[in-house]
């Protein structure tokens, strides 16, 4: 149900080269497909292959500079493919491609997963009364409490990540991603960096964690239960407080000041859904796991948060893409560190 689009003129590719390519994979595929595109997300680019016969979903990475380490299609095929025995949210993997002939970038090809993508508004239609917006709410939790307690060496996965050290690895990396980021519009975020550098723990544990869980990452069956988590593009191994306080960044909850609200991606401000202290308490009971400093992991997530958005607002001010949903994410931006130093009550 989540409603494709037509192709943006930038991010339109040789469809025939895809489907001859595709046809080494699943030879029988009628084709070629009709394309359209899916407006979620602001990274990595996902496409609809309509044949006659069944739709696929293509990811590929978006056109312009990029971080180095990021929009990494062979990892992201990898981690769906090694985590679909072990985890039932990932969708079958289809096949990747390397061939820079066929699109000009890695890509890769999955079975479309039929269901529902919620975003900041419900689809009309669909009414949620405040108990199944809670069960909704902590269900999707509980997809990520699951994620956090597979077996890494199970699923042959250990090599995603670099050992102890996880958290300050992330700081300071995120860090160094906004400071080159930064245009002269947008704070520089340093108190708040300093502020994070004297206050970051040690990691809590190691485990497989999704590094972008939201709402509207995950797909929905018509009874409201979670079918699929998408968007594995930041998988890696790495410490699970990190991973909530990225996915409470999203989390916009009813009693938000005005600003959050505009910012919000996904229906949890509805009446009934948990606040965001109710899914840090949710997820610490289910995991075991205590959390100490709750104002750390908050203030680490909208920091990231904030360098996410600047990463894709510097490619708009480059002219690097003239997609208009990002040409005023420096507001945005500029609001999170304000957001910032009110959570780690600096000045």
């Amino acid at each position: 149900m989540d409603d494709s689009r037509d192709l943006r003129a930038e991010d339109a590719f040789d469809v025939e080269a895809v489907h001859s390519w595709l046809l080494t994979q699943v030879p029988d595929l009628p084709g070629p497909p009709a394309v359209r595109q899916f407006p979620g997300g602001a990274s990595n680019l996902t496409y609809l292959l309509q044949y006659a016969d069944r739709d696929l979903v293509l990811r590929r990475p978006p056109i312009g500079q990029k971080a180095a380490s990021a929009h990494d299609m062979r990892r992201e095929h990898r981690v769906q493919a090694a985590l679909a025995p072990v985890y039932p949210y990932v969708p079958a993997m289809v096949g990747f491609c390397d061939d820079p002939a066929v699109m000009g970038s890695d890509f890769y090809v999955m079975e479309k997963v039929e269901g529902t993508i919620l975003r900041g508004r419900l689809p009309a239609g669909l009414t949620l009364s405040p108990q199944d917006a809670r069960g909704l709410g902590l269900r999707a939790v509980d997809s990520l409490v699951a994620l956090h307690g597979v077996d890494v060496a199970a699923a042959g996965l250990t090599d995603l990540g670099r050992g102890p050290g996880y958290v300050g690895r992330q700081v300071a990396g995120w860090q160094d991603r906004y400071r080159r980021a930064r245009t002269d519009n947008v704070p520089d975020f340093e108190p708040v960096m300093a502020w994070l550098d004297a206050r970051q723990p040690a990691d809590v544990s190691m485990c497989l964690i999704h590094n972008d869980f939201r709402l509207d990452n995950l797909v929905l069956g018509d009874d409201l239960q979670v079918v699929a988590v998408l968007d594995w593009e930041m998988t890696t191994v790495g410490d699970p407080l990190m991973d909530l306080g990225g996915a409470m960044a999203y989390w916009v909850q009813a009693d938000d000041d005005e600003l959050m609200r505009l910012s919000k991606r996904q229906p949890t401000d509805l009446p009934g859904m948990p606040t965001r202290a109710e899914v840090v308490a949710h997820w610490s009971a289910a995991t075991g796991t205590p959390v100490d400093d709750w104002p750390f992991y908050e203030v680490f997530g909208l920091f990231r948060l904030a360098g996410i958005a600047q990463q894709i607002y510097r490619r708009f001010h480059l002219g690097q893409t003239t997609n208009p949903a990002f040409k005023d994410f420096h507001h945005f931006v500029t609001y999170l560190e304000a957001r910032c130093r009110s959570v780690a009550g600096l000045a």
